[in-house]
Formats: C-alpha cells, structure tokens, sequence
C-alpha cells in the first residue's frame, strides 16, 4: 500500500519525462515492478498511479455499470488518457505530449503526494486552483474529518 505525501518542484525536460522524487519512490511497491499508470486527474493535473495501486482502482471501475450513461463516460474518459510508463535508469517517467497539453504543463512541475497516488500540475494552475477555493483549510477540515 503506497504512502506518498509531500511536494516536490521539479522540471519537465524536452522528451517530457519527469523525475519521482527520492523520498515518493521508496514508497512504490516491489509489486508495480517500477511501472506507473498516468492519466489525467480532477483540477487540470495528472494522476500518476504506481501499477499495483491502479489495479486496485480498476477494480472499482470494473464495477461501475456500462448500462448507467455517467458511468461509461467516466470510465471512457479516465481510460482514453491512460498510459503506462516505465521508471528509466534515473528514475524518470516518460508523460505523452497530450496529457502535458491537457494539465498545461510546460517546463516546471509541481509534485504532490496523495496517498495512493502522484499528482503532477503545473506550479501556476495549482496556484490559481488554491485562489479559487471558497473555504479555508482549517474550515474544509473540520468538515471532511468531523466524526
């Protein structure tokens, strides 16, 4: 079970590969065999998923229903993004020029754990994405982890 949180400012280089961070890796399991699963994400940022976590969420699209019009339009456009990367000799992950269009991504990144999986955003649309929010953290909080 991954643990990933913290962020990380990296860059994107010219064949658009990142880097996964020293202190995200030591969290990937030997069981994603250093294959990751990257797709786009909520709030125009990528969702970067270690093998073995995305087979556990495919698992629950499995039992989304094709006959329910939203489900299939979810599960269509999660998977139409989908691609697998492979981490090269200096930890780097390759990101197809589409999903890098899509988040906005050009040379810098922004790195955020979240558990079971890595959201890569450009540093700028987090930023505006941040402003946009009507609640404090504080607030947010006291709702989301109220018992």
């Amino acid at each position: 079970m991954s643990s990933f949180k913290g962020s990380y400012g990296y860059s994107v280089d010219s064949k658009g590969r990142i880097n996964i961070p020293a202190r995200l890796r030591k969290y990937v399991s030997t069981e994603a065999n250093d294959t990751f699963v990257i797709t786009r994400g909520y709030d125009q940022c990528l969702y970067v998923y270690p093998l073995d976590e995305w087979t556990r969420l495919e698992l629950e699209i499995r039992q989304l229903s094709s006959t329910n019009p939203k489900h299939r339009f979810f599960k269509r456009r999660l998977l139409e993004w989908a691609t697998e990367s492979q981490l090269d000799g200096q930890f780097r992950i390759m990101i197809p020029r589409d999903l890098l269009q899509f988040a906005g991504i050009e040379n810098d990144v922004l790195i955020i754990g979240v558990l079971d999986h890595i959201e890569v955003w450009n540093p700028r649309i987090y930023e505006a994405y941040l402003k946009t929010q009507d609640e404090s953290y504080e607030t947010v909080a006291q709702t989301v982890l109220q018992k």
